[in-house]
């Protein structure tokens, strides 16, 4: 598995408590952009709407050498492509528990471009700060580790 594009920014504001990895809808131009590294995911988000599951906001850059007769639209609503069952646990949880799905990554699994999205419940600012203070100290000893082995 090779990883595309992250968002890193899911697990700053997201408890991430299940993931899943579901195919894409895409067009030919996408698919080259993608394996091109022109994919951005950070304004990204997943919905569910008429019993199926969609990724809006993801930003794909069309190459400079795409056809012309396509138009291209980088920011276009993609089908996420996933088995019922799952498509129904995850209205399920969102509609019910309050849960939300968030784009996790974008990946490379045996020659097919893949998306994981992570059922997730959202942090409030005091969770983010304590999540900021245990990697802060996680730093702080990995340091004064360090220095005590060197000396």
């Amino acid at each position: 598995m090779s990883t595309i594009a992250d968002n890193r920014k899911a697990f700053h504001d997201y408890f991430i408590e299940d993931r899943l990895e579901a195919g894409l809808v895409l067009e030919g131009w996408e698919v080259k952009a993608i394996r091109g590294g022109r994919a951005n995911l950070k304004e990204s988000y997943v919905v569910v709407r008429n019993g199926a599951i969609w990724l809006i906001g993801a930003h794909i850059s069309p190459l400079t050498s795409a056809s012309t007769h396509v138009q291209p639209d980088p920011t276009r609503t993609r089908k996420l492509l996933l088995h019922a069952e799952e498509i129904e646990k995850l209205i399920g949880k969102v509609e019910r528990a309050g849960y939300t799905l968030v784009p996790i990554n974008l990946h490379n699994t045996r020659g097919r471009i893949k998306l994981e999205i992570g059922l997730a419940k959202g942090k409030k600012q005091h969770d983010k700060r304590d999540a900021e203070k245990d990697r802060e100290w996680a730093r702080q000893k990995q340091r004064l580790l360090k220095h005590s082995v060197t000396q």
